[in-house]
């Protein structure tokens, strides 16, 4: 682990008065996400409101605290896209094998939720835009600044998370914030190889904008196979989305 704090971070290289601390503007757009997320799994009729308000806000606090975060480098997109590519194969097809050999297998109890049924019309296409525009452009980032640069520089640096460079190898952090991201996915156990697939991809390119990328492809396309499905082949699939 290095001694020094990281090249790339934007809090170490120019000083600044703030009443927000910089592990804290990590953390909370991913604790609104979550907190949100939580809403519409409680209470479903909440869904499509809760999940627009997440997208919304979420966003918004990404931009007021982007000062906070980690200066992202895009070096090596081109294998970002690939990554992202195989990642959705990797999703539904390990998922799909997984129900067909193991139906019952051991997962995070969750009704999938199916916008047809809630809405229809206008409203129902400004959702899908909201929700695949989310899940491809939003969270992409607030994920990976927090999982692949915030959680994983932590567990690398106890601490002072600034110590730990960006993609710097760490066996305990590679693994451990596998675990814990596939703890938010319903398809937990299908994120556990997702995510250390990213985590190569960081430790290869020590670039967070390669894994943004990576995550936001996959996103996309997981968009547009849940809606394809239901549209084209006339079969629900929204367990994935």
């Amino acid at each position: 682990m290095n001694t020094s704090p990281s090249s790339t971070d934007s809090a170490s290289t120019s000083p600044r008065s703030s009443r927000i601390r910089d592990d804290v503007a990590y953390i909370l757009p991913m604790g609104v996400f979550l907190a949100l997320t939580q809403v519409g799994v409680q209470w479903p009729a909440l869904f499509a409101v809760s999940y627009i308000a997440k997208t919304v806000v979420v966003a918004v606090l990404l931009v007021v605290l982007w000062r906070h975060f980690t200066k992202i480098r895009w070096a090596h997109w081109q294998l970002g896209v690939l990554v992202g590519v195989l990642g959705i194969v990797q999703w539904v097809g390990m998922e799909k094998l997984l129900l067909h050999w193991w139906p019952n297998y051991p997962r995070l109890s969750a009704e999938p939720y199916d916008p047809t049924a809630a809405m229809s019309g206008p409203m129902l296409w400004i959702f899908y835009a909201i929700r695949w525009g989310g899940a491809a452009l939003m969270v992409p980032v607030m994920e990976e600044l927090f999982w692949r640069d915030f959680a994983w520089r932590t567990i690398a640096a106890p601490n002072d998370f600034k110590l730990a460079e960006v993609g710097e190898w760490d066996p305990t952090a590679f693994f451990l914030v596998s675990l814990i991201f596939s703890c938010v996915h319903i398809q937990w156990m299908t994120a556990i190889v997702w995510a250390l697939m990213i985590g190569l991809l960081l430790i290869y390119t020590r670039s967070l904008g390669a894994c943004i990328i990576a995550h936001g492809v996959t996103n996309f396309l997981l968009g547009a196979y849940v809606l394809g499905s239901h549209y084209l082949l006339h079969q629900d699939q929204w367990y994935f989305w």
